[in-house]
């Protein structure tokens, strides 16, 4: 009874839409219909407003690391704690509120990864910081946490299963920006223009920052 809670608690958390409803309360709008249609936090950014975007961040994170958290409260075993990462991310993928059309998953994984190991992937975030205010590239500041996850994991002696976990969360969120890649390489039209994002920053709304 303990596990099914915990994979009914997490995927549930999870489907909450936090950008649908941002989108739908400040502008009347579906956050998946505008922009970059991804059902995340720099969309609603971009679409919305900087302040909007940072909510919805906050809550996607709140709901990954809460999932995890509720699972060692019921104090299930280590199997089901990592279950309860994977299902919340794939609960902000496809939320059974939404017929199952959702986001990426990226800040509700980074969520579950502070929860589950958050002096690890802090360490990860000056990281991360770095090279989205370089770059203005936030999709490749998440990759470069990612990349480098494992390494803080090695470091600070996490346990084998943590290192496969990091993993299949990895190469789960890679696979789901894929396409949002390929058309963005094109979009760029070359490698470089694709990395350093010219246009705007991600703190910025699209409008602000929209060629005249």
């Amino acid at each position: 009874m303990l596990e099914a809670a915990v994979i009914v608690i997490s995927y549930l958390a999870g489907s909450i839409p936090t950008a649908y409803i941002a989108g739908r309360l400040t502008r009347g709008i579906d956050i998946r219909k505008v922009g970059g249609g991804n059902m995340g936090a720099l969309n609603t950014a971009r679409e919305i407003n900087p302040v909007a975007g940072l909510v919805v961040l906050l809550v996607d994170i709140a709901k990954g690391a809460g999932a995890i958290l509720a699972a060692k409260y019921l104090d299930v075993s280590a199997i089901w704690v990592y279950a309860a990462g994977i299902i919340v991310i794939a609960g902000h993928c496809w939320p059974v509120f939404l017929k199952f059309k959702g986001g990426k998953g990226a800040a509700t994984a980074i969520g579950v990864f502070l929860a589950l190991a958050p002096i690890e992937f802090a360490c990860c975030i000056p990281l991360m910081a770095a090279v989205i205010l370089f770059t203005s590239n936030v999709t490749l500041g998440i990759a470069a946490g990612m990349l480098f996850f494992p390494l803080f994991l090695w470091i600070f002696g996490q346990p084998a299963e943590m290192f496969i976990f990091a993993g299949v969360v990895a190469v789960f969120l890679g696979l789901r920006y894929l396409p949002t890649a390929k058309r963005g390489l094109r979009k760029a039209g070359s490698a470089r223009d694709f990395i350093i994002e010219k246009n705007f920053k991600p703190w910025q709304s699209r409008k602000k920052n929209r060629p005249q």
